[in-house]
């Protein structure tokens, strides 16, 4: 079975525990080795979800090693764990990494409903991106984009001025 397979990739994605979402935040990691020796790497996430989030790395890490991450926005911080190690790409690596509990708040946003899907009738369809183009306009806007607006007349008398 290959991994490009549609349906091979959507049964993946019914068994992922949480939502992913695209997002660069910018973190703090934290790696810890023995003799008290500890490093640090500013970085950002790519992708997160509510256990954990795939992030670029220089500082060298190993399957399985505990790392802190510190949410920079928040200056809240958790433990997790390497899970992920992807190819080096210009002397960093993709590294997925896993709380050490579930921590959905920890990314400041909500995630989507475990029974949501691209396909749900509340799934927009995606837009055309086009540089330089103006967004398309709500349902409202386009109600109320034929209508003048008018200045409200004045009435004579002695209140006005």
């Amino acid at each position: 079975m290959s991994t490009t397979d549609p349906q091979a990739t959507n049964r993946m994605s019914q068994l992922r525990r949480s939502q992913r979402v695209c997002l660069r935040l910018p973190i703090l990691v934290l790696r810890e080795r023995p003799g008290n020796n500890v490093a640090q790497e500013e970085t950002q996430t790519l992708i997160v979800n509510a256990h954990g989030a795939l992030i670029q790395l220089a500082l060298t890490v190993e399957m399985g090693q505990l790392l802190g991450i510190k949410n920079r926005q928040t200056m809240e911080q958790l433990v997790c764990r390497v899970v992920h190690m992807g190819p080096d790409q210009l002397g960093k690596k993709e590294v997925g990494i896993e709380f050490e509990t579930p921590s959905p708040r920890f990314w400041r946003i909500t995630f989507p409903p475990a029974d949501w899907t691209p396909r749900s009738a509340e799934a927009k369809a995606p837009t055309k991106y086009v540089p330089g183009a103006r967004p398309p306009m709500k349902k409202s806007e386009v109600a109320t984009a034929g209508v003048e607006k008018k200045e409200p007349s004045k009435l004579p008398g002695p209140l006005q001025r």
